[in-house]
């Protein structure tokens, strides 16, 4: 299949257009199908590691995640389907849901037989993959089928309608399902049920700002954008619903306020959080508000973030030589994936792809590339709400993301959640390295083992900083603040109910990131105040290293009851030769505040400052 030319007067920062697009998922789908089963209904991929729903589940994966793929290709061409995709997804229905097997019977199954959501719950998430293609394809596919395979397909689909067996994004499968039937006049009134269900559960976990927390635990991470804002918005474009839109819309518009800022100049979204493999489909939100007209870009460059993502990936390995994706990040990388990846998973890049809804006489697709923020002027963004903070270079195009707020999924110290900051240019490390941009207690009691930082709590946020509290070990409690300016990062930590002596850890940015990074970096580290070492750390990385260089500082607590505070400059850069990082930044501290031990204060070059008083009794409080 040919490559589309490059047009770099239309597309002047990524070279494409939509018919690459159109290439991109026309060579995705064609590689998958020689691994489907006789009938189409699964799409069984190679790789030696299954989820942990099992091979049959993995099938349905494979099925249902590149149906959508060939949803949005063909419904985007206004039906024209130059591959014959449809026809070959309608087969794979009717012989998947002919005879839906229980898990005990799955030895005696047909190839082709979907499992059964009442026996595997990742059932209910493919039936939203499913349930969006037939409506998305509706005049093309599900109108042209026969009575029998529609009643056989609904019949498979109705469980995902009750209630979700997940308490977070879930509930928005039932939804997307419920939206369908509703398009089709099947089980209205249970299907509305559903969907005002479903909305009023997400509804508890909106934080204000565009975002949601997926589920009760405080988790912000990109499922607010290829997810929580994904399927209520799509949902109530489809169905023309005003009133929905008119609520939905705005909170995409301020997500997306927040989201598109967080990709580098080389098109990488941030790898923090889960299912890091899902890869391209970051760029699902930002078509979504162009399609709706929610979203402050402008169509350009919604056009340049999304090609600059799918090229960032496509370019760097995210395909095999079977034209298959893999599990991984840029190539194959284990450490982001989770039991429930299996070899199908990736596709749920096929989001990205909705783009492909915008007509292609769309301003999207015809207005000329503009950049990207991390492009244009240096910056530094609070999100109150997430307790997160954005700090980009233009020099560079790089985007770190300081977190104070985001909680554990995985685990008390899971990587995609647990460090105090991320980039879209480095790691995070993988578990069994030591831990990059972690602040860590070596307790005894721990045989010297560094403590998880665990989930945590946010203590307020400002113009250029944002602070938390975690509670590493049971009576110890570390408030935390960053602050930033430019390529400059401060890096405070109180430690309070420490043992007098107990050992002090403080990371640095991890450079030559294992599966593959290509830019030339230089990870500085610098002790202000508490630490032992005397000398600024500073470690670089080529594009040819492979395993990650980290920077530590040491120190011990000093048992002062108003506890322990630790101070240091940290920066992460791409520019050639950089400045020491203790010339960037200013760091006062004065031991003799009254009433409060010590006041730490930080002046930028541009004269701003903060000031941090250390109360005995309140923590910090910046000024």
């Amino acid at each position: 299949m040919p490559n589309p030319p490059e047009n770099r007067e239309l597309s002047p920062c990524t070279g494409w257009t939509r018919a690459h697009w159109e290439e991109s998922a026309d060579r995705l789908l064609l590689a998958v199908r020689p691994y489907a089963s006789p009938r189409h209904g699964l799409v069984n991929l190679p790789g030696a590691r299954p989820s942990w729903s099992g091979p049959r589940s993995d099938g349905l994966e494979g099925y249902a995640r590149t149906f959508l793929l060939a949803a949005f290709r063909v419904a985007g061409a206004d039906g024209h389907d130059p591959h014959s995709m449809l026809p070959w997804y309608g087969d794979g229905l009717a012989a998947g849901t002919q005879n839906p097997v229980p898990t005990g019977e799955l030895s005696r199954a047909a190839p082709d037989s979907w499992p059964l959501m009442a026996d595997v719950r990742q059932a209910v998430v493919e039936s939203a993959s499913v349930a969006l293609s037939l409506r998305l394809t509706r005049p093309w596919l599900w109108d042209t089928l026969d009575d029998r395979t529609r009643q056989q397909a609904v019949d498979w689909l109705l469980p995902a309608l009750d209630p979700s067996p997940v308490d977070n994004n879930w509930w928005l499968f039932g939804l997307t399902v419920a939206g369908f039937l509703l398009d089709a006049g099947i089980e209205t009134d249970r299907a509305a049920r559903t969907v005002d269900r479903s909305l009023a559960r997400i509804e508890d976990w909106y934080v204000g700002d565009g975002w949601y927390s997926d589920g009760p635990n405080g988790a912000f991470d990109h499922y607010n954008g290829w997810a929580l804002h994904f399927y209520p918005v799509l949902h109530a474009h489809l169905s023309g619903d005003q009133a929905l839109l008119a609520h939905y819309g705005p909170r995409l518009h301020a997500q997306l306020d927040a989201l598109t800022r967080m990709f580098g100049s080389d098109g990488a979204p941030m790898p923090y959080g889960r299912s890091l493999t899902y890869r391209f489909a970051a760029a699902a939100a930002p078509w979504l508000g162009a399609l709706t007209g929610h979203t402050p870009l402008s169509p350009g460059a919604t056009r340049r973030l999304a090609s600059g993502t799918l090229r960032h990936f496509l370019d760097r390995g995210a395909v095999d030589e079977r034209g298959l994706l893999t599990l991984g990040w840029h190539g194959p990388y284990e450490p982001v994936l989770q039991g429930y990846s299996g070899p199908a998973s990736p596709y749920w890049a096929s989001k990205g792809f909705v783009g492909l809804l915008l007509p292609p006489g769309h301003p999207g697709w015809t207005d000329t590339e503009e950049p990207l923020p991390a492009e244009t002027a240096d910056a530094v963004t609070t999100l109150g709400p997430p307790g997160l903070l954005v700090q980009s270079t233009a020099a560079d195009g790089i985007v770190r993301l300081h977190n104070h707020g985001t909680s554990n999924v995985g685990g008390e110290d899971d990587p995609g959640y647990a460090r105090f900051a991320y980039s879209t240019r480095t790691g995070p490390t993988a578990p069994g390295e030591t831990a990059d941009n972690h602040f860590a207690l070596l307790l005894g009691e721990l045989q010297g083992k560094a403590t998880a930082r665990g989930p945590a709590v946010p203590r307020g946020a400002g113009p250029g900083w944002v602070s938390s509290a975690h509670t590493p070990h049971p009576g110890i409690l570390v408030e935390s603040t960053t602050l930033a300016h430019g390529r400059a990062e401060v890096r405070v930590h109180l430690v309070t109910g420490a043992p007098p002596g107990t050992p002090v850890r403080q990371t640095g940015w991890a450079t030559g990131r294992p599966d593959g990074g290509d830019a030339v970096l230089t990870a500085q580290l610098h002790p202000v105040h508490g630490y032992s070492a005397s000398d600024e750390c500073e470690t670089g990385a080529t594009p040819a290293a492979s395993a990650t260089r980290t920077a530590g500082l040491v120190g011990v607590t000093n048992g002062d009851a108003s506890g322990s505070l630790f101070v240091a400059l940290a920066s992460l850069t791409a520019e050639p030769g950089p400045a020491p990082v203790r010339t960037l930044a200013r760091v006062d501290i004065d031991t003799e505040t009254d009433g409060a031990i010590p006041a730490v204060t930080v002046s930028w070059p541009d004269g701003s400052r903060h000031t941090l008083k250390v109360a005995r009794t309140s923590g910090l409080s910046w000024a």
